[in-house]
């Protein structure tokens, strides 16, 4: 059996709140789990006490046992400091612009040099 520890929503329209729960991966989102190991008030300011609020003794057994947190569950994990935050890989070209762009900009900064080194002279 594949466990998860995930979010499953609660709350009202407009007003989210999180449970923090280990369920099998087949179960819906907000079905059945297996225990409630937190909670998630997105509502609340981010340096409130409450807003996060973790069974650490917990969350380390089921991560020891195999459960697989989602990828938000790991950032969060990673700032209280339970799990080690993993490497994200660099995007190979989605962060640069196109040829004609970085031609363009090759072109501006030597024309810059070169006018920086008649000022220069």
């Amino acid at each position: 059996m594949a466990l998860k520890i995930r979010l499953a929503r609660g709350g009202a329209k407009k007003a989210p709140y999180y449970r923090v729960v280990v369920a099998d991966a087949r179960c819906p989102r907000d079905g059945r789990f297996i225990e409630k190991v937190g909670t998630y008030n997105p509502l609340l300011p981010s340096d409130h006490d409450q807003r996060i609020t973790l069974n650490e003794e917990r969350i380390k057994h089921w991560l020891s046992v195999g459960a697989q947190p989602t990828d938000r569950l790991v950032r969060v994990f990673a700032a209280k400091g339970l799990m080690a935050l993993p490497a994200r890989p660099e995007q190979t070209k989605q962060p640069k612009p196109k040829a004609k762009a970085q031609q363009r900009a090759k072109d501006a900064a030597e024309r810059a040099a070169a006018a920086a080194a008649e000022v220069g002279e």
